[in-house]
């Protein structure tokens, strides 16, 4: 039998997640609905916002209607697939060799990583070397220089040393040889890892904007989506209001907010498909037993 006790610190601790849910879910309610509001009225507007005020989508015609958007999502997508696929690549072959015990090189590298994860060169170093290399002004500048995320590949490293050995000593006594484990047993094993780790490139690859800004000065075409939005974004910063083909007054704020939904929610389909993945990946990344 539950004790008045036992039924109060569930109703506290009830209202006390429902508090905090609440607070994680309304700003992204209020970027929504605002979204879809009359812009002037939305200036105008102070307090909780629980629904569109008018209901317009003047909005996203205008960012859809702007120069290099779509452009900008082309030059996304080839950034995050391509990038994704590249840093998965280098990040699980990196990882598999550092969790061989027999690697003689395995604490020397080790080390070597460990350091550039804490210290680094600078942005002007890196820069004079990108343009040496002659990658200035290309895509591969922004996929290769961050290929390999270190936490993520040390995360992946001691997964994949977690992993029962007894599958790899009875696949070697049958002839496989590393590749061979690797695509058969490893990969299989962590696939919890391995999608958080994918989850974790993709949505970098997709807010990157940054790189692009340094390393594509003069490369306008290849600028990704989200460097068009900041560019929208500050030039909406001189724009009080802009008028619609319908003749709707159109303010910058509603201009920042449809972009922030035009950038966010085609990443945010993804979790869906990798949450029951999240948690487990992440604990058997994380924990050597």
């Amino acid at each position: 039998m539950k004790t008045k006790w036992d039924i109060l610190f569930e109703v506290v601790n009830t209202l006390a997640i429902a508090f905090i849910t609440f607070c994680c879910l309304y700003p992204m309610w209020h970027v929504f609905v605002a979204s879809f509001s009359d812009g002037l009225r939305l200036l105008n507007h102070r307090g909780p916002l629980l629904g569109p005020l008018g209901f317009t989508t003047d909005g996203y015609s205008i960012i859809l209607k702007m120069p290099g958007i779509r452009s900008g999502y082309i030059n996304t997508i080839i950034y995050v697939l391509s990038g994704t696929a590249v840093s998965m690549l280098m990040t699980t072959i990196c990882s598999y060799a550092l969790a061989q015990r027999g690697f003689k090189l395995r604490k020397l590298l080790m080390i070597m990583i460990v350091i550039q994860m804490y210290f680094s060169g600078g942005l002007i170093p890196k820069f004079l070397l990108i343009r040496g290399l002659g990658m200035l002004n290309t895509r591969w500048a922004i996929i290769l220089p961050g290929a390999i995320g270190t936490w993520n590949m040390l995360v992946l490293r001691t997964a994949f040393s977690t992993a029962p050995k007894e599958l790899e000593e009875a696949a070697r006594i049958d002839g496989a040889g590393d590749i061979t484990i690797l695509l058969k047993i490893m990969i299989p094993v962590c696939q919890a890892t391995m999608a958080v780790i994918l989850l974790f490139y993709s949505v970098s690859n997709w807010n990157a904007w940054f790189s692009s800004l340094i390393y594509l000065p003069t490369a306008r075409d290849k600028y990704p989506l989200q460097l068009i939005l900041r560019e929208i974004l500050i030039a909406s910063f001189r724009i009080s209001e802009i008028e619609t083909d319908s003749g709707t007054e159109f303010s910058a704020e509603l201009i920042k907010y449809c972009s922030i939904i035009v950038s966010s929610v085609p990443i945010l389909c993804l979790y869906p498909f990798l949450q029951r993945y999240f948690v487990k990946g992440v604990m058997l990344g994380s924990v050597k037993g």
